[in-house]
């Protein structure tokens, strides 16, 4: 197997960060490129259900958490990163499991590395990983936490 990019999907959760190590083991193994994947949340209009709203607060509020998500993925890349030949990052919004799947196709990913579940999972299986794995066929390491 040839592994040239290396997707880590993370949403800044302890659970996530338990896969950095195994990330950066195999990206230094393989000389592989670092993908590193956060999604932002997609706020839906409140105006139909909530009464009357200001779409600037929305966008003002997904500014402010993308914003705070570039910090925490420079963060993460000097912190933990500088050993790796090469990490590229990524910030997309939208449903996770589905924004993976498609940073996998146009990125040719060759190995997918996260954790079994995010900081919203009740189970010891989250939802996000249990799509991911089910939907695509590239390699997926899964390391549980």
């Amino acid at each position: 197997m040839d592994v040239k990019r290396i997707l880590w999907p993370t949403d800044f959760s302890e659970n996530a960060a338990q896969a950095l190590p195994v990330v950066t083991s195999l990206a230094q193994k393989y000389q592989a490129e670092i993908h590193i994947l956060y999604v932002l949340k997609d706020y839906p209009a409140f105006g139909a259900s909530y009464g009357d709203y200001d779409p600037a607060d929305i966008e003002k509020m997904q500014e402010w958490e993308k914003q705070t998500a570039h910090s925490r993925l420079d963060e993460i890349c000097e912190k933990f990163l500088n050993a790796c030949p090469l990490y590229i990052r990524h910030i997309s919004v939208g449903e996770p499991s589905s924004e993976i799947l498609k940073l996998i196709k146009e990125e040719e990913i060759d190995l997918i590395v996260m954790a079994s579940r995010g900081s919203e999972s009740h189970f010891d299986f989250g939802s996000v990983a249990d799509r991911v794995i089910k939907c695509t066929s590239t390699p997926t390491l899964i390391v549980p936490v």
